[in-house]
């Protein structure tokens, strides 16, 4: 994208050029705004994806981990009723909470993550300033 470099001395006042001109001027600079926004969107979206993607990870590892919670449960439960032998059964809880464990760590981090999501601020903020930006000054009244 090329960028028309600032002039370096003052132009002609805005009641000396023509209509065609400031039409030209105005029309650069909208178009300039409207793809510097989309920019600004497009980065802050990109930001937002990958926060996001990383949640659905850390959601999806708590899943996994849910269900070895369930499993280990299951195991521990089938060999305290199925065997007389305590040693087993606990080595099933034990495992089981150690599941438990690592599932509410990954969906505390999962939850950190997407809070920290916050989508587009900036471009929402820079947006509610277009129309202030099209509105003729006082000083050219």
């Amino acid at each position: 994208m090329s960028q028309v470099p600032p002039p370096t001395e003052p132009g002609p006042r805005p009641e000396q050029e023509s209509l065609g001109t400031l039409m030209s001027r105005i029309t650069t600079d909208l178009s300039t705004l409207i793809r510097q926004e989309m920019a600004l969107a497009k980065a802050e979206m990109t930001d937002t994806a990958k926060k996001a993607g990383k949640s659905a990870g850390m959601f999806g590892g708590a899943g996994v981990a849910g269900h070895f919670v369930l499993l280990f449960l299951s195991l521990a439960l089938w060999a305290a009723i199925g065997d007389t032998e305590v040693g087993y059964g606990w080595s099933g809880v034990i495992v089981a909470v150690l599941w438990a464990i690592i599932a509410a760590v990954l969906a505390l981090l999962g939850k950190k993550t997407i809070d920290e999501a916050e989508g587009a601020p900036q471009t929402a903020e820079t947006l509610k300033e277009v129309p202030d930006a099209l509105t003729p000054s006082k000083e050219a009244r």
